[in-house]
Formats: structure tokens, C-alpha cells, sequence
């Protein structure tokens, strides 16, 4: 597990380093008379990509934004099945976004994106990608929660919030 979690955490880096190189030649050469037009369009092609990547990161070691304020002033029995169950409707969605996402990538294997010459499929076949990615991840801290009994579903507790330790949820 820990060597797909390098590998995802690694194609991020590589990604995100992708797209400020084609940034950056694509200024260069708007600069110097020669634009290439193509490296925009790459670069969003890979932003998607990274984005899906960074938000299965995010919902992993339990750093999305979210409001609280009233969660957190219920019992802990009752505040540990809210959270069990707004994140069994949340699986629910990001299966259907799965489903739905790979619907639409079928549906845009044959159109160009932009001048690159590049499949849109490429494109849309992110959000089904990363709704799965999403949806196993949190099934993994579902499985944890009703398992461990005391465990946060959602949110990271105050002290692993504080010592920055959201990473032992990986």
C-alpha cells in the first residue's frame, strides 16, 4: 500500500513539474515570436490530472476544508454516526460521478482537445479516475471508522491538527 501511495504521491510531483515547464516554454516562446500553442492545452490536460491526485491526497490524511462548528459540539457517539453516514451518501455520489465520468469519456474519445491533436477522452477520463481514487480512499476510512469504533470518519483530531501528524492516516 505504501508503494502505491509513493507512486500516487510521485506522478503528482511530476505532473504539477510537467505543467510549469510547458507554462514556462509557452511563455518563452509567445516571447520570442514562437508560440506553441499545444503546451496550454497539455498543461490543463495534466492540471486535471494533478487536481483528482490532490484531492484523493487531501481526503486522505483528512485535510479538506470543512465546517464543523456544530459536528464537533455533538456527542461523540452520535457525531461518529453522522459522519459514517454523510460518508456513505458521499461514496454513493463519487460511484455515480465514476459511472456517469466514464459514460461521458466514452462518449469524447473522438474529439480533439484544443490544437494539441490529443483525445478529450484524456480529459474527462480524469473525473472518473479521480472519483474512484476518492471512492476507495473513502471506503478505507469508513472500514477504519466502524472497525476502530473511535476514530474521526472526516475530520482529523485537534491534536493531529496541531502536531501536523494527519499523515497517520495513511
Amino acid at each position: 500500500m505504501r508503494l502505491l501511495l509513493a507512486l500516487e504521491d510521485g506522478l503528482a510531483k511530476l505532473l504539477l513539474g510537467a505543467i510549469v515547464v510547458l507554462v514556462f516554454a509557452a511563455a518563452l516562446g509567445r516571447t520570442f515570436g514562437h508560440p506553441l500553442i499545444w503546451s496550454v492545452d497539455l498543461a490543463q490536460l495534466l492540471f486535471i490530472w494533478l487536481v483528482m491526485l490532490g484531492a484523493n491526497k487531501a481526503l486522505r490524511i483528512k485535510a479538506h476544508v470543512g465546517v464543523d462548528y456544530f459536528v464537533r459540539k455533538l456527542p461523540a457517539g452520535l457525531r461518529r454516526w453522522l459522519e459514517i453516514a454523510l460518508g456513505l451518501l458521499t461514496l454513493a455520489f463519487l460511484l455515480t460521478m465514476a459511472w456517469q465520468g466514464a459514460r461521458l469519456t466514452m462518449l469524447n474519445l473522438e474529439r480533439v482537445y484544443g490544437d494539441s491533436g490529443i483525445s478529450y477522452g484524456w480529459v474527462t477520463g480524469a473525473v472518473p479516475a479521480g472519483c474512484l481514487l476518492l471512492a476507495i480512499t473513502l471506503a478505507a476510512h469508513i472500514v477504519r471508522c466502524l472497525a476502530r469504533g473511535s476514530e474521526s470518519l472526516v475530520f482529523a483530531r485537534p491534536n493531529e491538527e496541531m502536531a501536523g501528524a494527519g499523515h497517520a492516516a495513511e
